[in-house]
């Protein structure tokens, strides 16, 4: 997945399941857990199921595992709800901005453009449930999941948790974070809103959580400027170009860690205004941090007993 994970478990918590799993067998499982997920879902892998997806030209069915599935699934719902603002088949607009592999920085003609538009569209990209499997409708469509991906591990590996009944875990893969319980000093997990401002890093907002999933998307880490104007690795699906509003960052609470990763980047595409209007349809719960007047501005519907006063 191309970052970090990290788990924390309270001592007395480890000590409580360590008659049902060693501390060495638990890790061992993750770490299988996570490289059957990047197997199927890393773009990073050119064996991977999704790259394997990516390079076929056939329009036939595709057989994918129910997890891939369900992660598909899960994606298309967002892409509906959103109207198309999340959508995991804008590959060639990452690549032709920049954002892949390649890193190759150039500003694309509004003819490049087009074509890799041309080339996407989550409306051409068909799934089935029995048996599994996934079609594409274009013969260049791919996919990427990385908007969605890192939510999903995340949940897998707090089911794994639960299954073995720990009561209080941390689950943490790239920023994406699931918590369960309560911390080793038997309170709250407390989870700080990152500040954007790519300079350094401080905390604009903590909160104090249990029993829940958060997901933090922003501008203002993977971008790059280009004659005085700044790229966002953000890509509105609708104009194939990096967004241009005033949001700087949204952090959405969720029980699942998968769909508070999807709707973040949702949200991040749709801006300040149709971000607010969606996150109040879709009953999301969201904290939103954006450029107003050369400061930032806080927008939020979060329940007040959740924040950490300053």
């Amino acid at each position: 997945m191309g970052t970090q994970y990290h788990i924390r478990i309270p001592l007395a918590t480890q000590k409580e399941a360590a008659q049902t799993v060693s501390k060495q067998q638990l890790q061992q499982q993750i770490e299988a857990l996570l490289d059957s997920i990047n197997r199927e879902m890393s773009t990073y892998l050119t064996t991977s199921r999704i790259s394997r997806f990516n390079q076929s030209q056939q329009q036939n069915w595709f057989p994918v595992s129910s997890s891939f599935l369900q992660v598909v699934n899960a994606a298309q719902q967002i892409s509906q709800s959103s109207q198309g603002a999340f959508d995991i088949t804008i590959m060639p607009l990452v690549n032709l901005w920049g954002f892949a592999k390649n890193k190759n920085k150039q500003i694309p003609k509004q003819q490049q453009i087009n074509q890799a538009l041309n080339k996407t569209g989550y409306q051409f990209l068909q799934t089935q449930q029995q048996p599994p499997a996934i079609r594409k409708q274009k013969q260049a469509l791919s996919i990427d999941l990385s908007a969605i991906a890192k939510g999903y591990a995340v949940d897998a590996i707090a089911l794994l948790l639960k299954k073995y009944h720990f009561k209080n875990f941390l689950v943490e893969i790239g920023g994406e974070i699931r918590l369960r319980g309560h911390n080793k000093h038997g309170q709250a997990w407390r989870i700080a809103i990152e500040k954007p401002n790519p300079f350094n890093r401080t905390a604009q907002q903590g909160l104090k959580l249990h029993n829940i999933a958060i997901a933090t998307s922003g501008d203002y880490r993977n971008y790059y400027q280009k004659n005085g104007v700044r790229y966002s690795h953000t890509i509105n699906p609708q104009t194939g170009k990096p967004i241009t509003h005033k949001l700087a960052s949204v952090t959405v609470l969720h029980q699942s860690a998968m769909i508070a990763d999807a709707q973040a980047t949702a949200i991040m595409v749709l801006g300040e205004n149709k971000g607010k209007a969606y996150a109040q349809r879709e009953n999301l719960k969201v904290y939103m941090i954006y450029r107003d007047k050369g400061k930032f501005s806080i927008w939020h519907n979060l329940p007040n007993n959740l924040l950490i006063p300053h």
